[in-house]
C-alpha cells in the first residue's frame, strides 16, 4: 500500500497535552516545509479540524466503530497521500476506549493496524522516578504496539528534567522533548466553539496553531521524531478510493458531466461540518459539492438540489443560526419543494420550529431545548423506512453527542431505531433528520442515494405535516450488527 512516514501521539490518559503537542508538531513540520497530514482517532471533529489547520490540508478521523476496522489502513493511506509525514493523535489514553473495547477501537488498536510507532506524552508535573515504571508498563502491555519515545510535559525545573531523563535512560526509553510549565500555551479556542474557528479561518485559530508550532519546535527534537516516523514499515494493501468504493462494475461515470447536481454541504472555507470523505464520495457519485455557511451565508448556492448538514456544527451557535432568517427561509423552501435534505446533530433542531425559544427553519414541527447533560455514544442503528439516506432495514453505526432535547423525539416515520432506546428523528418527504452522525466511508452507497435523489424530479410543493407526538416504542434487536460493506 504505502511507506508513509507516520507516528501516533498518545498519552496515559486525557489531560496530558497530546492535542496541543500533536497540533504543534504538525505546525512545526509545515513551518519546515515538510508536507504533513493530520489524523484523529475516534469521532472527534474538533481535534481533527485543528490537526488539519496545522497541516494545511483536511484533518481526517480514523474510527473503527464508524467505518469498520478493515478500512482504517486504507483510509489512512488515502488521507496521507502526498505527505512526507503523518501525525495521528490518539483518543483518551493509549489503551482506553469510548466503548470499553480498546482491542477494537482504542488508540492502541489503530496504532497496531497502522504499524505506527507511538510517542507517549506524559504530564510529569507531579512525577519523579515513578515515570520509568509508568512508561515501562505502557511499553510492555501490548506487544503489537511499539512505544518509540516519550515527551515530557510540564517539567518543573532543569533538575527535575535531568532526574526524569535519567529514569527513562535506565529503561532505554528515548526522550524526544521536554516542555516546562507554561511552555505549551493554552491558546486553542474553547471546545464549545467546535470546529467553527477553523471553518472560518479565524485569526484566533490561526494564531493558536502558529504559537503551538513554535513551542513544540523549540522543545522537541523534531529530527528524532521524524526519524522515528520514518521507521514505520510499509503497509500492505490498497489505499481507499471514493471512486472504487462506489464502483458498480460498469466502468461508466455515475452521472454525465452535464447533469451533475449541486449538493450544498454545511461548512466554511477552512472545514466542512462532517467527515471529509463525504465530500469525496459525493463528488465521485456525480455531484458538484458547494459549501454553504449556515452562520454567514444568506442563500443556498446557486442551483442547489440537495443539502447536507453534518454533526460537527456546534449546538452553541443556535442564536446565529436563528438570526440568519434568509437562509432559514431558503432551507424551508428547498424542503417544501421536495429536495433531499440530510441533517445530523444540530441540523435536526435547526430544521425544527424553535431551539431554546429562538425561531429556526420550521421544516419540522418540533421544538428543542438545551439540557444540562451531554448525551454521547455510539449507536447501532436501523433505518425503519426508505429515505434519501438509506433503504428500509439498512443498518449502520453512528455517533451522537448533543445536549439538545428534541420534542417530539421522533415523527410518524422515524429516522432510526436501535436496541434499548426509543426511535429517533424524522423522515418527511425527502428530509432525513436526526442527531446521529455518520461517517459515509462506512456506508459509501449513501452518496449515490443522495445524488440520485437530487437528480430526481421534485414531487411538488406542499406544506409539512405535523409530526406524531406519540411515536410508540419501536425498537429492533440489533445483535451482531456491523457497518454495511462497500
Amino acid at each position: 500500500m504505502s511507506a508513509h512516514s507516520r507516528v501516533v501521539v498518545s498519552a496515559p490518559s486525557s489531560g496530558h497535552g497530546k492535542t496541543a503537542i500533536a497540533v504543534g508538531l504538525l505546525a512545526a513540520c509545515s513551518a519546515r516545509g515538510v508536507p504533513a497530514a493530520g489524523f484523529k482517532v475516534g469521532p472527534d471533529h474538533t481535534d481533527a479540524a485543528y490537526l488539519g489547520l496545522a497541516a494545511g490540508r483536511p484533518g481526517r478521523n480514523l474510527d473503527p466503530r464508524l467505518v469498520g476496522a478493515q478500512r482504517i489502513a486504507p483510509l489512512f493511506a488515502h488521507g496521507a497521500a502526498g505527505s512526507q509525514v503523518a501525525v495521528i493523535e490518539g483518543a483518551m489514553g493509549l489503551f482506553d476506549s469510548l466503548t470499553g473495547q480498546p482491542e477494537i477501537d482504542g488508540t492502541a488498536a489503530v496504532a497496531a493496524a497502522l504499524r505506527a510507532p507511538v510517542i507517549l506524552v506524559v504530564d510529569v508535573a507531579a512525577m519523579g522516578h515513578s515515570l520509568a515504571a509508568l512508561v515501562h508498563g505502557f511499553r510492555m502491555f501490548d506487544e503489537m504496539v511499539h512505544l518509540g519515545g516519550v515527551i515530557l510535559n510540564r517539567v518543573a525545573s532543569p533538575r527535575h528534567e535531568e532526574m526524569l531523563r535519567t529514569a527513562l535512560d535506565d529503561i532505554g526509553m528515548p526522550v524526544l522533548g521536554a516542555l516546562r510549565r507554561g511552555d505549551l500555551p493554552a491558546v486553542l479556542p474553547a471546545r464549545a466553539q467546535g470546529s467553527v474557528p477553523v471553518a472560518h479561518h479565524s485569526v484566533e485559530a490561526v494564531r493558536a496553531v502558529r504559537r503551538l508550532g513554535e513551542a513544540v519546535a523549540s522543545a522537541l527534537d523534531i529530527d528524532r521524531v521524524l526519524a522515528l516516523a520514518d521507521a514505520a514499515p510499509p503497509l500492505p494493501g490498497q489505499a481507499w478510493s471514493p471512486i472504487d468504493a462506489l464502483a458498480d462494475g460498469s466502468g461508466e461515470p455515475p452521472v454525465p458531466p452535464e447533469n451533475r447536481p449541486v449538493v450544498a454541504l454545511a461548512g466554511g472555507p477552512g472545514a466542512v461540518y462532517t467527515y471529509v470523505e463525504a465530500v469525496e464520495l459525493l463528488t465521485a457519485a456525480g455531484a458538484d459539492v458547494a459549501i454553504v455557511d449556515p452562520l454567514r451565508d444568506e442563500a443556498l448556492p446557486l442551483g442547489t438540489r440537495a443539502l447536507m448538514i453534518g454533526a460537527a456544527l456546534p449546538e452553541g451557535y443556535a442564536e446565529e443560526l436563528s438570526a440568519n432568517r434568509r437562509l432559514c427561509a431558503a432551507v424551508s423552501q428547498l424542503a417544501h419543494e421536495g429536495r433531499p435534505i440530510i441533517a445530523e446533530g444540530v441540523g435536526l433542531p435547526w430544521l425544527g420550529r424553535d431551539f431554546d425559544g429562538r425561531p429556526m427553519c420550521g421544516v419540522l414541527d418540533v421544538s428543542a431545548q438545551t439540557a444540562g447533560v451531554t448525551i454521547a455514544g455510539y449507536r447501532e442503528a436501523t433505518a425503519p423506512a426508505t429515505s434519501p439516506l438509506a433503504p428500509a432495514g439498512a443498518r449502520i453505526t453512528g455517533y451522537k453527542q448533543h445536549r439538545a432535547i428534541v420534542a417530539p423525539r421522533a415523527g410518524q416515520v422515524p429516522a432510526w431505531t436501535w436496541a434499548g432506546g426509543n426511535p429517533e428523528g424524522f423522515v418527511w418527504r425527502q428530509v432525513h433528520a436526526s442527531q446521529l452522525g455518520l461517517h459515509w466511508a462506512g456506508a459509501p452507497e449513501i452518496a449515490r442515494r443522495v445524488v440520485a435523489a437530487a437528480l430526481a424530479p421534485a414531487p411538488g410543493m406542499g406544506p409539512a405535516q405535523p409530526e406524531d407526538d406519540d411515536p410508540g416504542e419501536q425498537t429492533l434487536s440489533l445483535s451482531a450488527i456491523t457497518p454495511p460493506q462497500a
